[in-house]
């Protein structure tokens, strides 16, 4: 497996936690590894593409964003769903290629994909009849 740590809120919940001025909360995300490529799938609904801000930078990468209230004229009485700011960052191993990293927005779920270095890719060797 490549080299990859989360870094999350302990009991591996996605989180909320209020501050004085805005909430701020952690978004859950899967991990998934191929031959090819590390996939990242990311929770975000009701987040949009201009609010997000992606970097991947000394071996990290980084999501940013923020989720507008849903229903600022109503009182809400429980709430599960992030809303405010949110920030993750995983620390990537030497195994990726950072100028080919690709990222999508689709139905409220980021797909991140961090393809590997052709140095660590696995290589198919040919055996030649004697």
């Amino acid at each position: 497996m490549s080299q990859l740590t989360k870094h999350q809120h302990p009991d591996g919940a996605s989180s909320v936690e209020r501050t004085r001025e805005t909430p701020t909360y952690t978004p859950r995300f899967d991990i998934w590894e191929t031959d090819e490529e590390l996939i990242l799938y990311g929770d975000l609904p009701g987040v949009e593409p201009q609010d997000l801000d992606i970097r991947f930078e000394s071996r990290e990468l980084t999501v940013l964003g923020r989720v507008p209230s849903r229903h600022a004229d109503r009182r809400q009485l429980y709430g599960e769903y992030g809303i405010g700011d949110f920030y993750r960052t995983f620390a990537i191993g030497e195994t990726i290629d950072g100028s080919k990293i690709s990222a999508e927005l689709k139905n409220g779920v980021l797909t991140l994909h961090l393809p590997k270095t052709e140095a660590v890719k696995p290589k198919r060797i040919v055996v030649n009849a004697g």
